[in-house]
């Protein structure tokens, strides 16, 4: 080409794009006439036509990748399969620790003992030697069937830099589904703990793809003995390491295209699916999430959500990238601030349940302190808050006097926080940003996704959305005719939330019928979730597609969004609003949270021999009831999604009594089935009261 053509060329391409100021300088680029044909600034986002010159103009991309979605880390454009992603760090960051935990082999807790990025990739190296030398092929399955600790990271880098396929294995699954699994994807090797091991054994003889099992964390004089008719193999993880060490083979790294995981989520119905995500899913992921963001080696990183979900596991993706120390939790969510405490992290990842229990905790300590020390933290808070929201520093003067106490429940030197897996309300996320005194924002994706489509972004004030979208992918919102939401409503485009890019997964493993379902024909994922676009570009999340049920009067009803907003109220640990087309009112189940609940009876001088007893108590469910009705006004709900009756229950709703999903959703019909006679119970009450 003529280099005077080339130039020419570059200066007309680069005549589209010039810096911006004022409101709009976050988006970092703009457009000149000619380029504003095919992009429009909206602040955070940019939006496009769907179609050039024909088509609608509906979908948005991030302001930092508005001409091509983001494939990598631009400073290294190499990396493009975990493997490469590993390779990078371990020889950068050789020597600097990596992966920590305190549990020792005796079973005592103590301090933190670190293995180095270096340690890892030896470790690593010998782990997926000796699956070669085991004889497994390339592209098999294999199982990780233990919760969070250094050996589940280590095999999964052993996985990716032989060509493997993990299948995480969630540890709370029960045997049936676990089968399954093991047999969908056709696993051969299964990495578990003695625990989870006894579960295998139970149904050994139905699983016949499982050549080899490896025991973590066990001494080789402790192994149970198999049946030897059987022909599985099983060895400790210490033995597996050993054999690799003395025999050693070359890496076989897969392509960015190559599969690098089968996540099975379990929904509320039926049996699991297994989403097909690829290595460039997880590189573009994490590449784009963190592009504006800034880790270092001098981070550090408490592990404690599970690793078999997405949003943990895109996270170790991340922190591995930029040399981040990565400390495991005991494996007992009830000493999790025990570990805080001890490993003092400066990263931290959580979902909004543990969210609402620290502001939960907070408030109530507050008004039980009464006097000064209220009116002091009064004070402190609002004069913090009229600071950030003013775009000022606050006064260091109130974290002496009053933040770093608070900060220090979670270690004392936590900078970033993030949240996902479901909404969090405004007002807990303000409060947690201006207690902590660091960064916080909020997220949204889905397995399917590789996790985050889409992030808030550094330094936005606005709260109540979950920000742009991620730099891999474009996202736009399709109608919903039965719901009434439209991409034409005003003042905001409301829909079905669909996203394209990088990050979205290939499909579900041998299931073409439902990958259908979430695919249409131009290659958009549709979520099932309902979102609308706030100025600026950002999206925010007010539905949900699958769960909206009729009242009886013919009110459509979004459960999710009403649990949402009761989910700042100080009682609640957890809650189910159920209703139906027979009934022309909501009803809830309210799990309580049992400390405030107990201190709100001593305050009204009521006696109760133990919490069983007081949440059967009428007068402690019109107290939770009452203020359920304070939080709803006060989120305008409206009249219809008001609950107007409460059963308040002791017991929480968990993965072990089948409540939860193991992304803590509600599984709604089994809720129903598992509440039915209180549900009876309280539409019968609330039919008779009616009468009178």
């Amino acid at each position: 080409m003529d280099p005077t053509v080339a130039e020419r060329r570059l200066r007309a391409i680069s005549g589209h794009l010039f810096p911006l100021s004022g409101d709009l300088a976050s988006s970092r680029f703009s457009t000149n006439p000619t380029a504003g044909e095919f992009v429009k600034v909206e602040g955070y986002s940019v939006v496009l036509p769907e179609k050039l010159y024909t088509g609608k103009w509906n979908v948005y991309r991030s302001a930092r990748a508005p001409l091509k979605l983001l494939e990598g880390y631009p400073d290294h454009p190499e990396i493009r399969t975990l493997h490469d992603n590993f390779a990078y760090a371990a020889e950068n960051f050789r020597d600097h620790r990596y992966l920590g935990t305190r549990v020792r082999d005796d079973g005592t807790v103590g301090e933190y003992k670190w293995m180095t990025y270096g340690e890892a990739s030896t470790s690593r190296t010998a782990i997926g030697s000796s699956l070669v030398n085991h004889g497994i092929p390339q592209g098999s399955s294999i199982g990780l069937y233990f919760i969070n600790r250094p050996e589940w990271t280590i095999v999964d880098h052993a996985c990716s830099a032989y060509s493997y396929v993990s299948v995480p294995l969630y540890d709370t699954l029960g045997p049936d589904a676990v089968q399954y699994i093991v047999n969908h994807a056709s696993v051969q090797v299964i990495f578990c703990v003695p625990q989870t091991l006894s579960i295998l054994l139970s149904f050994v003889s139905n699983i016949p793809s499982v050549r080899l099992m490896v025991v973590v964390g066990e001494l080789d004089e402790n192994m149970p003995p198999l049946p030897s008719t059987n022909g599985i193999e099983v060895i400790t993880f210490s033995k597996l390491l050993s054999q690799g060490l003395k025999n050693p083979q070359p890496f076989r790294p897969p392509k960015a295209d190559d599969i690098a995981t089968i996540c099975y989520t379990s929904g509320t119905t039926g049996t699991p699916k297994g989403a097909v995500l690829l290595h460039i899913n997880f590189i573009a992921s994490t590449a784009g999430t963190c592009l504006s963001l800034d880790f270092n080696p001098t981070d550090i990183y408490l592990s404690y959500l599970p690793l078999a979900h997405i949003y943990e596991r895109a996270y170790q993706v991340a922190m591995t990238h930029y040399g981040v120390s990565i400390g495991f939790y005991q494996g007992d969510n009830l000493k999790l601030m025990d570990d805080l405490a001890v490993l003092r992290p400066t990263l931290f990842a959580s979902v909004p349940r543990l969210y609402n229990k620290i502001y939960a905790g907070i408030i109530n300590a507050v008004k039980q302190s009464g006097g000064l020390k209220e009116k002091l933290f009064n004070a402190a808070f609002n004069s913090k808050r009229r600071a950030l929201l003013n775009g000022k520093t606050p006064s260091p003067i109130w974290d002496k006097l009053v933040f770093n106490k608070i900060k220090e429940k979670l270690g004392g030197r936590v900078r970033f926080m993030t949240s996902g897996a479901s909404p969090l309300s405004a007002e807990v996320l303000d409060f947690i940003k201006i207690c902590f005194g660091c960064e916080i924002l909020e997220g949204y994706g889905m397995t399917e996704t590789s996790c985050c489509a889409t992030t808030m972004d550094g330094g936005d004030l606005l709260s109540g959305h979950v920000g742009s979208p991620n730099p891999c992918v474009e996202i736009k919102l399709v109608d919903v005719p039965e719901m009434n939401y439209t991409s034409d409503d005003v003042p905001y485009p409301r829909g079905e939330i669909c996203v394209r890019g990088h990050s979205v997964f290939r499909g579900y493993f041998k299931d073409e019928v439902q990958t259908r379902e979430v695919f249409d024909e131009d290659g958009w994922l549709h979520t099932g979730d309902i979102g609308l676009w706030l100025p600026m570009g950002r999206l925010k999340i007010i539905d949900r597609k699958k769960n909206i049920f009729k009242l009886a009067q013919g009110e459509y009803i979004a459960p999710e969004k009403i649990e949402n907003v009761y989910s700042k109220c100080k009682f609640i640990a957890q809650c189910f609003v159920y209703g139906d087309s027979f009934n022309s009112a909501l009803v809830a189940i309210v799990s309580v949270e049992p400390e405030i609940l107990k201190s709100w009876a001593e305050s009204q001088g009521i006696e109760s021999e133990d919490l069983g007893q007081l949440v059967n108590d009428p007068r402690a469910w019109a107290a939770v009831l009452a203020d359920m009705d304070r939080v709803g006004k006060e989120a305008q709900l409206r009249g219809f999604e008001f609950a107007k009756a409460v059963t308040l229950v002791s017991e929480p709703f968990t993965l072990e009594n089948g409540l939860l999903t193991p992304t803590f959703k509600i599984k709604r019909p089994q809720a129903k089935e598992y509440f039915a006679n209180a549900i009876s119970d309280m539409y019968a009450q609330l039919s008779s009261s009616s009468v009178n």
